[in-house]
């Protein structure tokens, strides 16, 4: 396959990109087609690795409404609510659900997820049914799933097993929502007791950090030391911490200088954080969102996750990336053209570092095929125009194709 005339990564020259066997083996802007080659006249648009979503629950997706609708729109009645809807939680049941949303990403260009999938269920079916479908969809995504105790570790019956049980039948990643755990002794215990799962089963880490509002919430500096006393480093994510957005600067000041010892990643979840944050606030009323252009301006590897596709916790969503993305440059005001140039970092090659597969990604001689091509000559346009995933090509095969819609003016 022979895909002509792209922008590769933003790149003003445009070249053209050769795939043999599945991998990327010539990038030139003067490549000619071989004998019987297909070929993908790329157009002057813009060619990107594939998108990533590297926060999503899959295991709740398309359950909105289900036995009730979040009138309150706080976390909080969001995972009362889940508590109520998993009890009729069956293997099929999460299957379809998942599958739907799994078949519209792709068709967003998206073949990297990251899926928390709650542990607090005793009979643990989500994980179960998730197992059964990244092995199913293994050659068209990369699914990986994280135990995460949505109801806590240490303050949920049995949940210390149950995660390690999770462990035990393949979830990769270990996670936590210590601020949720019954006191802040429950909840920095629970972090050095999933540390110590992530050493014993040689998996990721990725935290529910510090998702409240309240500035008093600082579990977030536990993990960053135990992330850098336990050189698991960039092996570590904490996602949300939503409450950075709520301390004083004198006190984050002094925490930017351990996040960056650290060397850790951070998931910021723009669409859902914006809906969940502030809910308790009259006026002034804060976004609910972490400080995303301090971290990324410090160094610090943030990336962005959709979080919830209509389910307890948000009445939207999609699948779509361009949403977190336009949603984050507007509240976390990175809106220089530059800043709005850079921003798809935050759905591919940030995110390719927060699930420590950026080895094997990217578009590069001799990495594997896998790539979008936009309806638009660089990012800016795209995201401005919510472009469409023209095409998305895994191994150097095409998963999706999108023919835009035309309009016609009828205006004398």
């Amino acid at each position: 396959m022979l895909i002509s005339n792209v922008h590769i990564d933003n790149e003003q020259e445009l070249k053209s990109i050769r795939i043999e066997d599945g991998k990327f083996t010539e990038i030139d802007a003067n490549l000619k087609p071989k004998l019987d080659e297909e070929v993908i006249d790329g157009g002057g648009h813009l060619l990107l690795p594939p998108f990533i979503d590297s926060h999503i629950h899959l295991d709740a997706t398309l359950t909105a409404g289900q036995p009730e609708w979040n009138q309150t729109g706080t976390l909080f009645d969001g995972i009362r609510i889940w508590s109520e809807r998993k009890k009729s939680l069956t293997i099929q049941d999460v299957k379809e659900r998942a599958r739907k949303t799994i078949y519209r990403q792709i068709k967003f260009g998206i073949q990297h997820v990251r899926s928390h999938v709650d542990t607090t269920d005793p009979n643990l079916i989500a994980l179960q049914a998730l197992l059964e479908l990244r092995e199913e969809l293994k050659d068209v995504v990369n699914l990986q799933l994280v135990a995460f105790p949505q109801e806590g570790i240490l303050s949920f019956p049995n949940g210390k097993e149950l995660l390690e049980q999770a462990l035990k039948e393949g979830a990769d990643v270990v996670g936590g929502i210590p601020h949720y755990e019954f006191n802040h002794f429950y909840g920095a215990d629970s972090l050095k007791y999933l540390v110590s799962l992530a050493e014993k089963y040689g998996t990721l880490i990725d935290v529910h950090c510090d998702e409240i509002d309240d500035p008093a919430t600082r579990n977030l500096e536990v993990l960053a030391t135990l992330a850098y006393e336990s050189g698991l480093k960039n092996r570590v994510t904490a996602s949300h911490t939503t409450a950075m957005g709520s301390y004083n600067d004198a006190y984050t000041y002094k925490l930017f200088r351990l996040l960056k010892m650290a060397d850790m990643n951070f998931v910021s979840n723009p669409l859902v954080n914006m809906h969940l944050g502030g809910r308790f606030d009259t006026y002034p009323k804060r976004r609910g969102l972490t400080r995303v252009k301090e971290l990324s301006e410090a160094g610090i590897n943030v990336s962005f996750g959709e979080d919830d596709v209509q389910d307890p916790w948000s009445p939207l969503g999609d699948g779509n990336m361009l949403d977190p993305v336009h949603m984050g440059v507007y509240a976390a005001q990175l809106m220089g053209y530059e800043q709005l140039q850079a921003s798809y970092n935050y759905v591919t090659y940030n995110a390719a570092k927060t699930l420590n597969i950026s080895e094997k990604y990217g578009i590069k001689v001799g990495l594997p095929a896998n790539c979008i091509l936009l309806n638009g000559a660089d990012f800016y346009n795209v995201l401005n125009k919510h472009s469409e995933v023209l095409y998305n090509i895994r191994g150097g095969k095409i998963l999706a194709k999108t023919i835009p819609a035309q309009s016609e003016l009828f205006i004398k």
